[in-house]
């Protein structure tokens, strides 16, 4: 009898594969490109459990599934190799980052084989191979190199620049800048070069400058803002505090309003383009300058009411602002230091989120209204953020709530300028909504809201001290990071300490030796420990490495090219693959990952390195692989004893404790013998109080999946025990990919037997058995049904039903006895992109040389799709007596005829006319008697 023996199947075909090659992917044919990516996967220590693979099996089945459709389909794999972890582990251990790093990958790599992705992994990248970061310092010495015009909305070489500022100074210059500068022609070719370099850097995209930052002492490095989390790094959960710093820093705020139009043009989820709308967060108001008395300095506010202006009673700067210090009397001067530390070691993530919290202490000084003279104190609060706007507000409290609430606590004035519905309390809310007439106004009193902002810029424009601008959330990306194991930034300092990008020919540059992997005693990054790194003997190169993303915002580039040594990559493959087609990988990356990746590409586009200017074209996230936890109850009085579930009561009395998600049998039962035998875990001495002898009842709940929650599921002993093609067509049917769903290793058994079921199929009695015998009609129309409920579900990604159809297929020509070739051979075809091993294995045994990843995908023809007849429930009185099938073309006149007369009815009727007769075309037919 030929059994399944899913293992001897798998290990052949994957040496098969291997050494055919099957996958290998030449780089250009005269069949449609269709490019299927992966999110890069971060190789750690633990492995893959089953929740990692779920987006690797959806893109492999639409990869597989576009090859069978004639696409030539390009779908590689590779490694973002620098991680936080790596070197975490590293200073723990004081083994290289590299060494644990491979090892990882192997290990990655040994189970993403052991799935069947018809990767090829020819085209593999790793990004900590320097061959790799070669090309991401290389794209880093560009944007050093460029400036951004605003004019054109494009980036252009610095060259241009110095050729601008020699001839017009910044006379109708409009660049992406740091801070507004005035100079002439004249005075720009007198500067030294010093003083030149500092202007340039101003307009850099790449760019060294003073900012705030989140920065981890315990992890000894900055962090980005979606790394914390409540004033936390979100791996560890180190306290996290603001630190200005000199830091790298690359120019995406040049790119906003790019980043937000080309939103429009992607097939990707609201919710995902909706979080990057609002993370580069565009507005569009008024800019407006408040003369600080005694000082000479002014106040630079950005608002999107500027007709609101006349009911400003005071200004708010952030705690960072650096005219805190400057502004702050002598008697308040002990006051705001203690505040300005207090605030600026708060996230501004926590900042934003905790709008209950009204802290703020008054500076001292104050400002003059640019129209009405008055006198306005200046505060500051950490409620305004230095990084957003103009670090500086003009508080409205009657007509804004964080103001209002500010103005509350502190009794400060609330001056009503918008007229508010009869019955309104401003002193117990403020009224915020945008419309309605300007009172107590002046010069915009009576209008309506809309006409009074157009009014009021007018003016301040008029008087010099306002212009109308657009403002984006988005700040410029932090890229420098105090430590070891990333790429180096290509650049070194001269000896008047001036940042100088290496030279392109001396690319990379390579991660030196160093001893140990922590932040020197002095505070410096860890590579200030190399000994004699130089460059060209006698230049200190820059301390710090790239962050995470850095590599990972471009790589979809490289697969397309990924061993040319002279260039990023071939123009004329980058022309024939273009941009990603398809992306699949969560959500979680929307605000990081996808930002990056965009900004990379519009500026390599607009250097003319590749010919678009969107990575990722269509997107599915993933939902997630949730853990079916496994927890006992242990007793809060006596913490050693251990209650079976039945026989607790009051849950509150008991804590509940993880247990191994592999202990408990099918029906929820452990054997206190192995909670007995890990003293370590669950303590000593421990006593069982169970309904079944010897037996624990266990609890369980749905969660993330992790190892501290012991719910962990490797995928390497689902394989060893039911094979790849079972786990791939498991984790597909658990539902749609996009939802977020429970594991549970009990409902595998369902799939398991319809993959034994499919085999059976063409092994009828225990051995080979293919008829070459035509099909009949029934066979032809389960064949065409299926082949095309399969194809519709896949070209709109709901993947799960598609393991429905084939399940429900597979009963049907069971029932029918099918053996036919032409039913049974297009099937394997059809079944292939998700079980590729078994697939494999019976188009061989059908005959075939080829590989079935070669084989053409089915097309369904309509006249099967046509039912010529319908099984109708015949109810008597509401209640299905028996069914009956007629032609579907029959008219109700003529149903009822057949039902009446048929020799079934004679048992409901007892010889009684029926009183009516319902008849719903081509579903039910009911009988009133």
């Amino acid at each position: 009898m030929q059994e399944y023996n899913f293992a001897e199947i798998e290990n052949k075909w994957l040496k098969r594969w291997e050494e055919e090659k099957t996958y290998k992917v030449e780089d250009y044919s005269g069949k449609p490109k269709f490019y299927v990516l992966d999110m890069f996967p971060y190789p750690s220590g633990a492995g893959l459990h089953v929740g990692h693979p779920l987006g690797y099996i959806a893109s492999d089945i639409f990869a597989r599934y576009k090859k069978l459709n004639g696409f030539h389909v390009l779908h590689p794999m590779g490694f973002d190799a620098f991680g936080l972890p790596a070197e975490q582990y590293a200073i723990q251990t004081g083994r290289h980052p590299a060494e644990t790093t491979e090892e990882n990958i192997e290990r990655y790599k040994k189970q993403l084989k052991k799935i069947g992705f018809s990767y090829d992994w020819e085209r593999e990248i790793r990004t900590c191979d320097p061959g790799y970061y070669r090309w991401t310092q290389w794209i880093f010495l560009k944007l050093f190199d460029s400036w951004y015009d605003l004019n054109i909305q494009k980036a252009r070489p610095i060259k241009e620049l110095k050729e601008i500022f020699s001839k017009t100074g910044t006379e109708n210059l409009n660049a992406a800048c740091g801070e507004e500068m005035s100079f002439t022609s004249a005075e720009w070719n007198k500067f030294s070069n010093k003083k030149k370099e500092e202007i340039l850097m101003n307009y850099r995209l790449a760019y060294y400058s003073e900012a705030y930052v989140n920065w981890c002492p315990a992890l000894g490095t900055v962090l980005a803002n979606d790394e914390v989390k409540d004033g936390l790094s979100e791996r560890g959960g180190f306290p996290v505090e603001r630190k200005l710093m000199p830091q790298w820093s690359l120019r995406i705020t040049a790119y906003a309003e790019r980043l937000l139009q080309g939103l429009e043009r992607l097939e990707w989820s609201e919710s995902i383009k909706e979080a990057q709308r609002n993370w580069i967060g565009k507005s569009q108001g008024c800019e407006i300058l408040f003369e600080i008395e005694k000082s000479g300095e002014r106040i630079k506010i950005f608002t999107t009411r500027p007709d609101t202006i006349y009911g400003v009673t005071y200004l708010v700067l952030a705690p960072e602002h650096p005219l805190v210090e400057k502004i702050t009397s002598e008697e308040q001067k002990q006051a705001v230091e203690e505040y300005v530390k207090y605030a600026k070691n708060r996230s501004e993530r926590d900042r934003q989120a905790d709008v209950e919290r009204v802290t703020g202490v008054f500076t001292g000084s104050y400002a003059t209204h640019p129209l009405t003279g008055e006198k306005i104190p200046i505060w500051i609060a950490e409620y305004v953020l230095y990084n957003y706007g103009t670090g500086a507000v003009m508080a409205v409290p009657a007509h804004d709530e964080r103001d209002h609430r500010f103005a509350l606590h502190f009794d400060l004035p609330i001056k009503q300028v918008i007229e508010t519905p009869e019955g309104w309390n401003l002193r117990k809310a403020a009224y915020t909504e945008k419309k309605g007439k300007c009172i107590n106004s002046e010069i915009i009193d009576g209008l309506e809201v809309g006409d009074a902002i157009e009014r009021i810029v007018q003016e301040l424009e008029n008087k010099g001290l306002g212009k109308k601008v657009t403002q984006y959330r988005l700040r410029d990306a932090v890229f420098g990071r105090q430590r070891y194991w990333g790429e180096p930034i290509p650049v070194y300092y001269d000896e008047e300490g001036v940042p100088c990008p290496v030279n392109e020919n001396d690319l990379p540059v390579t991660l030196p030796e160093i001893d140990k992997y922590l932040p020197t005693e002095t505070g410096e990054p860890p590579l200030a420990r190399a000994k004699d790194w130089k460059y060209k003997g006698k230049f200190e190169f820059e301390k710090t490495t790239m962050p995470g993303w850095a590599g990972s915002s471009w790589y979809f580039i490289r697969y397309i090219d990924p061993h040319n040594q002279k260039r990023i990559a071939d123009p004329e493959k980058l022309k024939y693959w273009q941009n990603v087609d398809l992306y699949i990988g969560g959500s979680e990356h929307a605000t990081g990952h996808l930002i990056y990746a965009r900004f990379w590409t519009k500026f390599l586009y607009d250097l003319g390195v590749v010919p678009y200017d969107e990575p990722f074209a269509r997107m599915i996230n993933q939902g997630m692989i949730l853990g079916n936890s496994a927890l006992v109850y242990r007793s809060k009085q006596k913490p050693n004893l251990y209650v079976s579930a039945e026989k607790v009561d009051n849950p509150a009395e008991y804590s509940l404790i993880h247990v191994d998600v592999n202990l408990p049998d099918e029906n929820d039962y452990i054997d206190v013998k192995e909670i007995a035998s890990r003293p370590g875990m669950y303590g000593e001495n421990l006593q069982f109080d169970t309904s079944i002898p010897g037996k624990l009842k266990c609890v369980r709940m749905v969660e993330k999946m992790s190892k501290s929650k012991l719910n962990v599921v490797n995928p390497d002993d689902i394989i060893e025990k039911y094979g790849a093609d079972t786990l791939r067509c498991y984790e597909m049917f658990l539902g749609p990919i996009t939802d977020h769903k429970p594991w549970d290793t009990k409902g595998i058994e369902g799939v398991h037997r319809f993959i034994k079921k499919f085999w059976r199929l063409f092994h009828m009695e225990g051995t080979w058995n293919v008829s070459e015998d035509l099909p009949d009609e029934k066979e032809w129309k389960v064949l065409h049904k299926t082949i095309k409920k399969v194809r519709d579900d896949i070209e709109r990604a709901s993947l799960n039903t598609v393991v429905s159809h084939l399940m429900i297929a597979v009963n049907e020509l069971q029932e029918l006895k099918c053996n036919k070739r032409k039913i049974l051979e297009p099937l394997v075809v059809l079944i292939s992109p998700y079980a590729p091993f078994i697939a494999e294995e019976l188009w061989e045994k059908l005959g075939h040389n080829q590989s079935v990843y070669h084989a053409t995908f089915p097309k369904y023809d309509e006249k099967y799709l046509q039912d010529s007849s319908f099984e109708y429930p015949v109810s008597f009185n509401g209640k299905v007596r028996f069914k009956l099938e007629l032609p579907v073309e029959m008219s109700e006149e003529q149903i009822k005829e057949v039902v009446v007369s048929h020799e079934n009815s004679a048992k409901w009727l007892q010889g009684k006319t029926p009183k009516k007769i319902i008849v719903v075309k081509n579903r039910i037919i009911n009988v009133v008697v």
